[in-house]
Protein backbone atom coordinates (compact mmCIF):
# COMPACT_ATOMS: atom_id res chain seq x y z
CA UNK A 1 0.00 0.00 0.00
CA UNK A 2 1.69 3.58 -0.83
CA UNK A 3 2.27 5.68 2.27
CA UNK A 4 -0.18 8.47 3.42
CA UNK A 5 0.77 11.74 3.03
CA UNK A 6 -0.43 15.05 4.52
CA UNK A 7 -3.90 16.70 3.85
CA UNK A 8 -1.84 19.41 2.57
CA UNK A 9 -1.36 16.87 -0.60
CA UNK A 10 -5.10 17.16 -1.29
CA UNK A 11 -7.22 20.44 -3.09
CA UNK A 12 -8.11 22.20 -0.50
CA UNK A 13 -11.44 21.86 -2.00
CA UNK A 14 -11.24 18.24 -1.50
CA UNK A 15 -10.07 17.93 1.96
CA UNK A 16 -12.95 18.20 4.55
CA UNK A 17 -10.63 19.00 7.21
CA UNK A 18 -10.28 22.69 6.27
CA UNK A 19 -13.61 24.92 7.02
CA UNK A 20 -16.08 25.55 3.89
CA UNK A 21 -15.61 29.70 4.53
CA UNK A 22 -11.71 29.04 4.00
CA UNK A 23 -11.81 28.48 0.41
CA UNK A 24 -12.57 30.68 -2.65
CA UNK A 25 -15.80 30.73 -4.44
CA UNK A 26 -14.63 27.96 -6.88
CA UNK A 27 -13.21 25.51 -4.21
CA UNK A 28 -16.31 25.60 -2.74
CA UNK A 29 -18.73 25.67 -5.41
CA UNK A 30 -16.62 22.82 -6.58
CA UNK A 31 -16.62 21.03 -3.34
CA UNK A 32 -20.86 21.71 -2.84
CA UNK A 33 -20.87 19.71 -6.04
CA UNK A 34 -19.30 16.83 -4.80
CA UNK A 35 -22.81 15.90 -2.63
CA UNK A 36 -25.29 17.14 -4.88
CA UNK A 37 -26.69 14.99 -8.06
CA UNK A 38 -23.64 12.87 -8.00
CA UNK A 39 -23.54 9.02 -8.20
CA UNK A 40 -22.48 8.56 -4.31
CA UNK A 41 -20.56 10.81 -2.11
CA UNK A 42 -16.58 11.29 -2.82
CA UNK A 43 -13.69 9.84 -0.71
CA UNK A 44 -11.05 11.67 -1.93
CA UNK A 45 -8.13 8.97 -0.82
CA UNK A 46 -5.11 10.63 1.15
CA UNK A 47 -2.58 8.50 -1.08
CA UNK A 48 0.29 9.74 -3.42
CA UNK A 49 -0.58 6.89 -6.26
CA UNK A 50 -3.39 4.78 -6.98
CA UNK A 51 -2.66 1.37 -5.47
CA UNK A 52 -1.36 -1.57 -7.15
CA UNK A 53 -4.41 -3.06 -8.65
CA UNK A 54 -6.67 0.09 -8.75
CA UNK A 55 -7.26 0.32 -12.29
CA UNK A 56 -8.39 -3.10 -12.58
CA UNK A 57 -10.45 -3.13 -9.86
CA UNK A 58 -12.00 -0.14 -10.75
CA UNK A 59 -12.86 -0.69 -14.79
CA UNK A 60 -14.44 -4.38 -13.28
CA UNK A 61 -16.65 -2.32 -10.78
CA UNK A 62 -20.64 -2.30 -12.00
CA UNK A 63 -20.57 1.70 -11.79
CA UNK A 64 -17.58 3.75 -12.08
CA UNK A 65 -16.73 6.18 -9.02
CA UNK A 66 -17.66 10.04 -8.26
CA UNK A 67 -14.57 12.04 -8.98
CA UNK A 68 -12.86 15.04 -8.42
CA UNK A 69 -12.22 17.27 -11.04
CA UNK A 70 -8.57 18.78 -11.12
CA UNK A 71 -8.05 21.61 -13.57
CA UNK A 72 -4.83 21.67 -15.55
CA UNK A 73 -3.05 22.51 -18.25
CA UNK A 74 -0.65 20.49 -20.22
CA UNK A 75 1.00 22.86 -22.45
CA UNK A 76 2.88 25.81 -20.97
CA UNK A 77 6.17 27.42 -22.17
CA UNK A 78 8.86 29.48 -20.09
CA UNK A 79 11.89 31.17 -20.86
CA UNK A 80 13.54 27.64 -21.25
CA UNK A 81 11.84 27.77 -24.82
CA UNK A 82 13.62 30.03 -27.42
CA UNK A 83 10.35 31.99 -28.32
CA UNK A 84 8.63 32.51 -25.01
CA UNK A 85 9.94 34.69 -22.05
CA UNK A 86 8.33 34.19 -18.66
CA UNK A 87 10.13 33.02 -15.48
CA UNK A 88 8.93 29.70 -14.34
CA UNK A 89 7.80 31.04 -10.91
CA UNK A 90 5.45 33.76 -12.86
CA UNK A 91 3.26 30.79 -14.61
CA UNK A 92 3.26 28.82 -11.67
CA UNK A 93 1.87 31.51 -9.28
CA UNK A 94 -0.41 32.63 -12.65
CA UNK A 95 -1.35 29.12 -12.45
CA UNK A 96 -2.39 28.91 -8.95
CA UNK A 97 -3.91 32.14 -8.71
CA UNK A 98 -6.47 30.52 -11.71
CA UNK A 99 -7.69 27.27 -9.86
CA UNK A 100 -4.96 25.23 -11.69
CA UNK A 101 -4.50 22.18 -9.42
CA UNK A 102 -1.90 20.95 -12.28
CA UNK A 103 0.64 22.19 -15.19
CA UNK A 104 3.23 20.57 -17.69
CA UNK A 105 5.54 22.54 -18.77
CA UNK A 106 6.29 21.65 -22.25
CA UNK A 107 10.05 23.68 -23.37
CA UNK A 108 10.25 23.25 -27.32
CA UNK A 109 13.44 21.41 -28.29
CA UNK A 110 16.76 23.09 -29.39
CA UNK A 111 19.98 21.39 -28.98
CA UNK A 112 20.34 24.19 -26.18
CA UNK A 113 17.59 22.84 -24.27
CA UNK A 114 18.46 18.91 -24.12
CA UNK A 115 22.14 20.22 -23.48
CA UNK A 116 21.26 22.70 -20.43
CA UNK A 117 17.94 23.82 -20.22
CA UNK A 118 16.33 20.60 -19.23
CA UNK A 119 18.26 19.87 -16.69
CA UNK A 120 17.70 23.64 -15.70
CA UNK A 121 14.50 23.66 -15.63
CA UNK A 122 13.88 20.45 -13.65
CA UNK A 123 15.66 21.63 -10.75
CA UNK A 124 13.46 24.48 -10.46
CA UNK A 125 10.37 22.56 -10.64
CA UNK A 126 11.38 20.22 -7.73
CA UNK A 127 12.31 23.03 -5.55
CA UNK A 128 8.59 23.74 -6.81
CA UNK A 129 7.38 20.63 -5.39
CA UNK A 130 8.71 20.79 -2.06
CA UNK A 131 7.39 24.56 -2.03
CA UNK A 132 4.01 23.40 -2.67
CA UNK A 133 2.85 19.57 -2.84
CA UNK A 134 -0.73 21.03 -3.72
CA UNK A 135 0.02 22.15 -7.05
CA UNK A 136 1.40 18.90 -9.31
CA UNK A 137 4.02 20.43 -11.56
CA UNK A 138 5.06 18.14 -14.93
CA UNK A 139 8.39 18.71 -16.74
CA UNK A 140 7.56 17.44 -20.18
CA UNK A 141 8.43 18.80 -23.95
CA UNK A 142 6.98 20.27 -27.07
CA UNK A 143 8.01 17.13 -29.28
CA UNK A 144 8.26 18.23 -33.37
CA UNK A 145 6.85 15.22 -34.58
CA UNK A 146 8.46 13.80 -37.30
CA UNK A 147 6.35 14.60 -40.50
CA UNK A 148 4.20 16.27 -39.01
CA UNK A 149 3.20 18.94 -35.96
CA UNK A 150 4.11 19.20 -32.16
CA UNK A 151 3.54 17.01 -29.38
CA UNK A 152 3.09 17.03 -25.91
CA UNK A 153 5.36 14.58 -24.03
CA UNK A 154 4.28 14.43 -20.20
CA UNK A 155 6.36 12.34 -17.93
CA UNK A 156 5.69 10.91 -14.22
CA UNK A 157 7.79 12.30 -11.44
CA UNK A 158 11.01 10.59 -10.93
CA UNK A 159 14.49 9.54 -10.65
CA UNK A 160 14.66 9.24 -14.45
CA UNK A 161 12.07 12.13 -15.57
CA UNK A 162 14.48 14.56 -17.10
CA UNK A 163 16.96 11.99 -18.48
CA UNK A 164 13.79 10.49 -20.51
CA UNK A 165 13.05 13.43 -21.93
CA UNK A 166 16.20 14.53 -23.02
CA UNK A 167 17.05 11.39 -24.48
CA UNK A 168 14.06 11.32 -26.00
CA UNK A 169 14.58 15.13 -27.51
CA UNK A 170 17.90 14.06 -28.45
CA UNK A 171 17.03 10.74 -30.19
CA UNK A 172 13.62 11.71 -31.46
CA UNK A 173 13.00 14.86 -32.13
CA UNK A 174 12.11 16.08 -36.23
CA UNK A 175 13.41 19.08 -35.71
CA UNK A 176 16.73 17.87 -34.19
CA UNK A 177 17.35 15.42 -36.27
CA UNK A 178 16.22 17.39 -39.53
CA UNK A 179 13.17 14.63 -39.72
CA UNK A 180 10.02 17.74 -40.60
CA UNK A 181 9.98 16.62 -44.66
CA UNK A 182 6.79 14.41 -45.32
CA UNK A 183 8.07 11.62 -46.08
CA UNK A 184 7.43 7.80 -45.14
CA UNK A 185 10.48 7.34 -43.19
CA UNK A 186 9.70 10.22 -41.23
CA UNK A 187 6.14 9.24 -40.57
CA UNK A 188 7.57 5.51 -39.60
CA UNK A 189 10.31 7.66 -37.21
CA UNK A 190 7.27 9.23 -35.49
CA UNK A 191 5.76 5.32 -34.52
CA UNK A 192 9.02 4.37 -33.82
CA UNK A 193 9.30 7.03 -31.33
CA UNK A 194 6.08 6.53 -29.20
CA UNK A 195 7.49 2.64 -29.20
CA UNK A 196 10.10 3.85 -27.78
CA UNK A 197 8.37 5.79 -25.33
CA UNK A 198 6.72 2.65 -24.24
CA UNK A 199 9.74 0.75 -24.19
CA UNK A 200 10.97 2.90 -21.53
CA UNK A 201 7.62 2.66 -19.71
CA UNK A 202 7.23 -0.98 -19.67
CA UNK A 203 10.59 -1.67 -18.05
CA UNK A 204 10.17 0.80 -15.36
CA UNK A 205 12.71 3.22 -16.50
CA UNK A 206 9.79 5.86 -15.90
CA UNK A 207 6.22 5.53 -14.11
CA UNK A 208 3.96 6.69 -16.85
CA UNK A 209 4.43 8.91 -19.72
CA UNK A 210 1.91 10.17 -22.09
CA UNK A 211 1.66 11.67 -25.44
CA UNK A 212 -0.84 14.53 -27.27
CA UNK A 213 -1.00 15.88 -30.37
CA UNK A 214 -0.77 19.24 -30.55
CA UNK A 215 -2.85 22.50 -32.57
CA UNK A 216 -3.44 19.47 -35.34
CA UNK A 217 -4.64 21.67 -37.97
CA UNK A 218 -3.34 24.47 -37.66
CA UNK A 219 -0.54 23.49 -40.50
CA UNK A 220 -2.81 20.76 -42.04
CA UNK A 221 -0.11 18.16 -42.24
CA UNK A 222 -1.14 16.03 -39.68
CA UNK A 223 -3.08 13.70 -41.55
CA UNK A 224 -5.69 10.85 -40.81
CA UNK A 225 -3.56 8.11 -41.17
CA UNK A 226 -0.43 9.51 -39.39
CA UNK A 227 -2.83 10.52 -36.10
CA UNK A 228 -4.50 6.84 -36.36
CA UNK A 229 -0.54 5.17 -36.72
CA UNK A 230 0.27 7.43 -33.69
CA UNK A 231 -2.67 6.26 -31.73
CA UNK A 232 -2.15 2.60 -32.66
CA UNK A 233 1.69 3.01 -32.23
CA UNK A 234 1.70 1.50 -28.34
CA UNK A 235 -1.49 1.18 -26.47
CA UNK A 236 -1.70 3.88 -23.82
CA UNK A 237 0.86 6.10 -25.25
CA UNK A 238 -0.70 8.83 -27.53
CA UNK A 239 -3.96 9.38 -26.23
CA UNK A 240 -5.41 12.06 -27.73
CA UNK A 241 -4.91 15.91 -29.46
CA UNK A 242 -5.44 19.42 -28.72
CA UNK A 243 -9.51 19.73 -28.93
CA UNK A 244 -8.69 23.68 -28.76
CA UNK A 245 -5.40 25.43 -29.28
CA UNK A 246 -3.78 28.19 -27.38
CA UNK A 247 -3.19 31.45 -28.37
CA UNK A 248 -6.77 32.42 -28.08
CA UNK A 249 -6.41 36.03 -27.79
CA UNK A 250 -4.92 36.57 -30.99
CA UNK A 251 -8.30 38.05 -33.08
CA UNK A 252 -9.60 39.59 -29.43
CA UNK A 253 -10.95 42.99 -31.35
CA UNK A 254 -9.42 45.25 -28.50
CA UNK A 255 -6.03 44.63 -28.91
CA UNK A 256 -6.28 43.92 -32.60
CA UNK A 257 -7.40 47.44 -32.29
CA UNK A 258 -4.22 48.17 -30.14
CA UNK A 259 -1.52 46.21 -31.96
CA UNK A 260 -2.83 47.24 -35.26
CA UNK A 261 -3.00 43.51 -36.28
CA UNK A 262 -4.39 41.92 -39.38
CA UNK A 263 -5.79 38.41 -40.67
CA UNK A 264 -5.99 37.69 -36.55
CA UNK A 265 -7.49 34.65 -35.84
CA UNK A 266 -8.36 32.75 -32.71
CA UNK A 267 -5.35 30.07 -32.03
CA UNK A 268 -3.42 31.42 -35.05
CA UNK A 269 -4.95 29.56 -37.23
CA UNK A 270 -4.17 31.93 -40.25
CA UNK A 271 -2.83 29.44 -42.86
CA UNK A 272 -3.63 27.69 -46.13
CA UNK A 273 -2.86 24.66 -47.74
CA UNK A 274 0.75 24.49 -48.28
CA UNK A 275 2.33 21.35 -50.30
CA UNK A 276 3.00 19.21 -47.15
CA UNK A 277 -0.66 19.36 -46.08
CA UNK A 278 -2.84 16.83 -46.34
CA UNK A 279 -4.65 17.42 -49.86
CA UNK A 280 -8.31 15.94 -48.45
CA UNK A 281 -8.77 18.39 -45.77
CA UNK A 282 -11.19 22.02 -46.77
CA UNK A 283 -9.84 25.34 -46.57
CA UNK A 284 -12.08 25.83 -43.63
CA UNK A 285 -10.22 23.27 -41.63
CA UNK A 286 -7.25 25.76 -40.91
CA UNK A 287 -9.48 27.83 -38.82
CA UNK A 288 -10.87 27.69 -35.21
CA UNK A 289 -14.88 27.21 -35.17
CA UNK A 290 -15.46 28.32 -31.78
CA UNK A 291 -12.05 28.32 -30.73
CA UNK A 292 -11.69 24.94 -31.38
CA UNK A 293 -9.62 22.92 -33.50
CA UNK A 294 -11.68 21.81 -37.08
CA UNK A 295 -11.24 18.33 -36.26
CA UNK A 296 -13.07 18.63 -33.16
CA UNK A 297 -15.48 21.08 -33.93
CA UNK A 298 -16.84 19.28 -36.50
CA UNK A 299 -19.66 16.89 -35.61
CA UNK A 300 -19.48 13.88 -38.05
CA UNK A 301 -15.79 15.05 -38.50
CA UNK A 302 -12.29 13.60 -38.11
CA UNK A 303 -12.24 13.39 -34.04
CA UNK A 304 -15.78 11.48 -34.82
CA UNK A 305 -14.13 9.39 -37.57
CA UNK A 306 -11.53 8.26 -34.74
CA UNK A 307 -14.14 7.29 -31.92
CA UNK A 308 -16.54 5.49 -34.36
CA UNK A 309 -13.25 3.03 -34.28
CA UNK A 310 -14.03 1.95 -31.14
CA UNK A 311 -11.71 3.30 -29.51
CA UNK A 312 -10.79 6.13 -27.35
CA UNK A 313 -9.51 9.16 -28.28
CA UNK A 314 -9.36 12.62 -25.78
CA UNK A 315 -9.69 16.02 -26.56
CA UNK A 316 -7.86 18.94 -24.13
CA UNK A 317 -7.63 22.15 -24.02
CA UNK A 318 -5.07 24.71 -22.85
CA UNK A 319 -2.86 27.89 -23.11
CA UNK A 320 0.08 26.92 -25.13
CA UNK A 321 1.48 30.62 -22.91
CA UNK A 322 4.56 31.77 -24.26
CA UNK A 323 3.22 35.53 -24.42
CA UNK A 324 0.20 37.05 -23.00
CA UNK A 325 -1.65 39.83 -24.45
CA UNK A 326 -1.83 42.99 -22.39
CA UNK A 327 0.99 41.91 -20.49
CA UNK A 328 3.88 44.41 -19.91
CA UNK A 329 7.21 41.79 -19.96
CA UNK A 330 9.68 41.86 -22.66
CA UNK A 331 12.45 39.03 -23.41
CA UNK A 332 15.67 39.20 -21.38
CA UNK A 333 18.57 40.79 -22.80
CA UNK A 334 21.38 38.20 -23.83
CA UNK A 335 24.76 38.73 -22.34
CA UNK A 336 26.73 39.29 -24.86
CA UNK A 337 28.22 36.90 -27.49
CA UNK A 338 25.68 34.00 -25.76
CA UNK A 339 22.66 32.50 -27.85
CA UNK A 340 19.77 30.39 -26.53
CA UNK A 341 21.96 27.47 -27.21
CA UNK A 342 24.80 28.18 -24.95
CA UNK A 343 23.12 29.19 -22.42
CA UNK A 344 20.00 26.47 -22.69
CA UNK A 345 17.56 29.28 -21.49
CA UNK A 346 16.54 32.89 -22.04
CA UNK A 347 17.62 35.49 -18.89
CA UNK A 348 14.28 36.40 -17.22
CA UNK A 349 11.88 39.03 -18.73
CA UNK A 350 12.15 43.24 -18.08
CA UNK A 351 8.91 45.03 -17.18
CA UNK A 352 8.24 47.69 -19.49
CA UNK A 353 5.17 49.13 -18.11
CA UNK A 354 3.59 48.78 -21.51
CA UNK A 355 1.57 46.03 -23.25
CA UNK A 356 3.98 43.95 -25.40
CA UNK A 357 3.27 41.37 -28.48
CA UNK A 358 1.33 38.18 -27.17
CA UNK A 359 -1.96 36.33 -28.14
CA UNK A 360 -2.17 33.69 -25.54
CA UNK A 361 -3.67 33.75 -21.66
CA UNK A 362 -1.96 32.67 -18.67
CA UNK A 363 -2.56 29.20 -17.32
CA UNK A 364 -5.87 28.67 -16.67
CA UNK A 365 -7.81 32.20 -17.25
CA UNK A 366 -9.05 31.09 -20.37
CA UNK A 367 -8.41 27.71 -21.14
CA UNK A 368 -9.19 24.51 -18.75
CA UNK A 369 -8.83 21.02 -19.04
CA UNK A 370 -10.90 18.76 -16.02
CA UNK A 371 -9.80 15.65 -15.55
CA UNK A 372 -11.29 13.27 -12.88
CA UNK A 373 -9.32 11.21 -10.27
CA UNK A 374 -10.31 9.78 -7.06
CA UNK A 375 -7.19 10.43 -5.23
CA UNK A 376 -4.59 13.74 -5.72
CA UNK A 377 -1.27 12.76 -7.22
CA UNK A 378 0.89 12.83 -10.38
CA UNK A 379 0.21 9.15 -11.36
CA UNK A 380 -3.74 9.71 -10.89
CA UNK A 381 -3.82 12.89 -13.40
CA UNK A 382 -2.22 10.29 -15.87
CA UNK A 383 -4.18 7.95 -15.00
CA UNK A 384 -7.26 10.03 -15.35
CA UNK A 385 -6.33 11.50 -18.56
CA UNK A 386 -5.53 8.04 -19.96
CA UNK A 387 -9.07 6.32 -19.25
CA UNK A 388 -10.48 9.72 -20.66
CA UNK A 389 -12.32 11.07 -17.80
CA UNK A 390 -11.82 14.74 -19.39
CA UNK A 391 -13.80 17.74 -20.21
CA UNK A 392 -12.88 20.89 -21.45
CA UNK A 393 -14.10 24.71 -21.24
CA UNK A 394 -13.37 28.29 -22.32
CA UNK A 395 -14.21 31.32 -20.33
CA UNK A 396 -15.02 29.08 -17.46
CA UNK A 397 -17.83 28.63 -18.66
CA UNK A 398 -19.21 26.28 -15.65
CA UNK A 399 -18.18 25.58 -12.50
CA UNK A 400 -18.92 22.11 -12.68
CA UNK A 401 -20.33 19.00 -14.60
CA UNK A 402 -20.80 15.03 -13.66
CA UNK A 403 -21.62 12.80 -17.19
CA UNK A 404 -23.08 9.56 -16.69
CA UNK A 405 -25.04 6.85 -18.82
CA UNK A 406 -27.00 4.69 -16.62
CA UNK A 407 -28.67 1.02 -17.82
CA UNK A 408 -31.71 0.04 -16.78
CA UNK A 409 -30.02 -1.97 -13.90
CA UNK A 410 -28.43 0.71 -12.01
CA UNK A 411 -25.33 0.06 -13.86
CA UNK A 412 -23.11 3.72 -14.99
CA UNK A 413 -20.28 4.55 -16.98
CA UNK A 414 -18.81 8.22 -16.74
CA UNK A 415 -16.40 10.19 -19.51
CA UNK A 416 -14.27 7.68 -21.05
CA UNK A 417 -15.88 4.84 -20.00
CA UNK A 418 -17.39 1.95 -21.55
CA UNK A 419 -21.21 0.48 -20.51
CA UNK A 420 -21.71 -3.45 -21.41
CA UNK A 421 -24.90 -3.87 -22.17
CA UNK A 422 -27.41 -6.61 -23.72
CA UNK A 423 -29.17 -6.51 -26.98
CA UNK A 424 -32.44 -3.85 -25.72
CA UNK A 425 -31.39 -2.82 -22.83
CA UNK A 426 -32.54 0.82 -22.03
CA UNK A 427 -30.21 3.34 -21.26
CA UNK A 428 -30.62 6.85 -20.42
CA UNK A 429 -27.94 9.99 -20.32
CA UNK A 430 -27.48 11.84 -16.86
CA UNK A 431 -26.21 14.94 -16.77
CA UNK A 432 -25.34 17.34 -13.46
CA UNK A 433 -24.12 20.50 -14.07
CA UNK A 434 -23.18 23.54 -11.54
CA UNK A 435 -23.48 26.92 -13.19
CA UNK A 436 -20.72 29.15 -12.71
CA UNK A 437 -21.12 30.89 -9.52
CA UNK A 438 -18.45 33.99 -10.11
CA UNK A 439 -16.92 36.12 -12.47
CA UNK A 440 -14.24 34.59 -14.42
CA UNK A 441 -10.97 36.57 -15.32
CA UNK A 442 -12.99 38.83 -17.72
CA UNK A 443 -15.33 40.26 -15.33
CA UNK A 444 -18.27 38.41 -16.36
CA UNK A 445 -20.33 35.83 -14.79
CA UNK A 446 -20.83 32.76 -17.62
CA UNK A 447 -24.28 31.64 -18.76
CA UNK A 448 -24.47 27.88 -20.32
CA UNK A 449 -27.05 28.58 -22.82
CA UNK A 450 -27.69 25.02 -24.43
CA UNK A 451 -26.30 21.59 -23.90
CA UNK A 452 -25.85 19.35 -27.13
CA UNK A 453 -26.15 15.73 -26.89
CA UNK A 454 -23.83 13.93 -29.88
CA UNK A 455 -24.40 10.47 -30.96
CA UNK A 456 -22.57 8.55 -33.09
CA UNK A 457 -22.42 4.97 -34.49
CA UNK A 458 -19.20 2.87 -34.02
CA UNK A 459 -18.45 0.97 -36.93
CA UNK A 460 -14.85 -0.63 -36.33
CA UNK A 461 -12.03 -0.04 -38.21
CA UNK A 462 -11.97 1.86 -41.54
CA UNK A 463 -10.11 0.75 -44.45
CA UNK A 464 -9.37 3.74 -46.08
CA UNK A 465 -7.03 5.54 -42.93
CA UNK A 466 -7.01 9.05 -44.25
CA UNK A 467 -10.71 9.25 -44.03
CA UNK A 468 -12.17 11.86 -41.84
CA UNK A 469 -15.89 11.23 -41.89
CA UNK A 470 -18.05 9.65 -39.49
CA UNK A 471 -21.57 9.69 -41.34
CA UNK A 472 -23.72 8.09 -38.80
CA UNK A 473 -22.59 10.87 -35.96
CA UNK A 474 -25.10 13.91 -35.59
CA UNK A 475 -26.55 16.18 -32.56
CA UNK A 476 -29.58 14.03 -31.50
CA UNK A 477 -30.78 16.51 -28.99
CA UNK A 478 -29.99 20.51 -27.65
CA UNK A 479 -31.29 21.37 -24.29
CA UNK A 480 -31.97 24.80 -23.38
CA UNK A 481 -30.18 25.94 -20.29
CA UNK A 482 -29.89 29.55 -20.29
CA UNK A 483 -32.34 29.82 -17.60
CA UNK A 484 -31.31 27.41 -15.23
CA UNK A 485 -28.70 28.63 -12.24
CA UNK A 486 -27.56 26.53 -9.30
CA UNK A 487 -26.88 22.82 -9.44
CA UNK A 488 -29.26 21.10 -12.29
CA UNK A 489 -30.07 17.87 -13.43
CA UNK A 490 -30.73 16.54 -17.43
CA UNK A 491 -31.99 13.39 -17.96
CA UNK A 492 -32.72 12.26 -21.64
CA UNK A 493 -33.49 8.11 -22.55
CA UNK A 494 -31.37 6.64 -25.48
CA UNK A 495 -33.87 3.85 -25.81
CA UNK A 496 -32.97 0.71 -26.39
CA UNK A 497 -29.79 0.16 -27.26
CA UNK A 498 -29.21 -2.06 -30.63
CA UNK A 499 -25.77 -1.47 -31.54
CA UNK A 500 -22.42 0.13 -30.36
CA UNK A 501 -22.31 3.51 -29.89
CA UNK A 502 -21.01 6.48 -28.28
CA UNK A 503 -22.47 9.65 -26.75
CA UNK A 504 -20.82 12.81 -25.96
CA UNK A 505 -21.65 16.24 -25.24
CA UNK A 506 -21.42 19.90 -26.05
CA UNK A 507 -22.57 23.49 -24.58
CA UNK A 508 -21.74 26.95 -25.43
CA UNK A 509 -22.49 30.58 -24.10
CA UNK A 510 -24.72 30.70 -26.96
CA UNK A 511 -23.33 33.68 -28.57
CA UNK A 512 -22.34 32.43 -31.59
CA UNK A 513 -23.00 29.75 -34.01
CA UNK A 514 -25.12 28.36 -37.23
CA UNK A 515 -25.31 25.60 -39.04
CA UNK A 516 -22.25 23.15 -38.30
CA UNK A 517 -19.71 22.22 -41.25
CA UNK A 518 -21.07 19.42 -42.32
CA UNK A 519 -24.80 20.90 -42.44
CA UNK A 520 -27.99 21.44 -40.50
CA UNK A 521 -29.30 18.09 -40.24
CA UNK A 522 -25.95 16.49 -38.42
CA UNK A 523 -25.12 19.66 -36.49
CA UNK A 524 -28.20 22.76 -36.34
CA UNK A 525 -26.29 25.44 -34.05
CA UNK A 526 -22.85 24.39 -33.85
CA UNK A 527 -19.85 26.60 -33.85
CA UNK A 528 -18.76 28.56 -36.51
CA UNK A 529 -15.39 30.60 -37.81
CA UNK A 530 -14.99 33.93 -37.36
CA UNK A 531 -14.09 37.06 -39.73
CA UNK A 532 -10.57 37.83 -39.49
CA UNK A 533 -9.47 40.44 -36.61
CA UNK A 534 -13.66 39.78 -34.85
CA UNK A 535 -12.86 37.10 -32.51
CA UNK A 536 -14.05 37.96 -29.23
CA UNK A 537 -13.02 34.93 -27.26
CA UNK A 538 -14.81 35.69 -23.86
CA UNK A 539 -18.07 36.33 -26.23
CA UNK A 540 -17.94 32.91 -27.67
CA UNK A 541 -17.26 30.11 -25.29
CA UNK A 542 -17.47 26.64 -25.59
CA UNK A 543 -17.51 22.74 -23.58
CA UNK A 544 -16.60 19.86 -24.77
CA UNK A 545 -16.68 16.29 -23.28
CA UNK A 546 -14.91 13.26 -23.83
CA UNK A 547 -17.43 9.96 -25.08
CA UNK A 548 -18.94 7.06 -23.38
CA UNK A 549 -19.05 4.08 -25.31
CA UNK A 550 -21.66 1.89 -25.17
CA UNK A 551 -20.52 -1.76 -25.96
CA UNK A 552 -23.58 -4.40 -26.80
CA UNK A 553 -23.39 -7.68 -26.42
Amino acid sequence: MPAPFRATHLPRWADPSIPSSSLDAQGASRRTFLGLGMAGGLALAVGAHAAPGAAAATSAAPTDPALAWLVGDHHVHTRYSHDAKYDFDQLARKGAEFGLDWMVFTEHSNHGHADKGAAAEHAEIIAARERNPRQLIFQGLEWYIPAAEHGTVMVAPGPHEVDLLRAFEQQWDGKLNGWSADLPENEARAVAALRWLAARKSERYVDDVLVLANHPSRLGIDSPHELRAWRDAAAGICIGMEGAPGAQGDADPAWVAYRGSTRAQRGEYSNAPRTDSFPGYPVEAYRTFGGFDWMTATVGGLWDALLAEGTLFSVTSNSDNHRTIWDTWRDGDMPPGETFDSLGWKPSPTDTGSPQPGSDFWPGEFSRTHVGVTRHGYRNVMDGLRRGRVWVDHGHLVDALDVRLVAQDGRSRTLGGRLAVDRGTRVELRVVVRTATRANPHGVVPRLAHLDVIRGAVTGAVANRDTWRAPDTRVIEQFDTGARTGTYTVRMPLGRITEPCYVRLRGSDGNRHGAGFLGSAIDPAGPISHPDNDGDPWADTWLYTNPIFIDVT
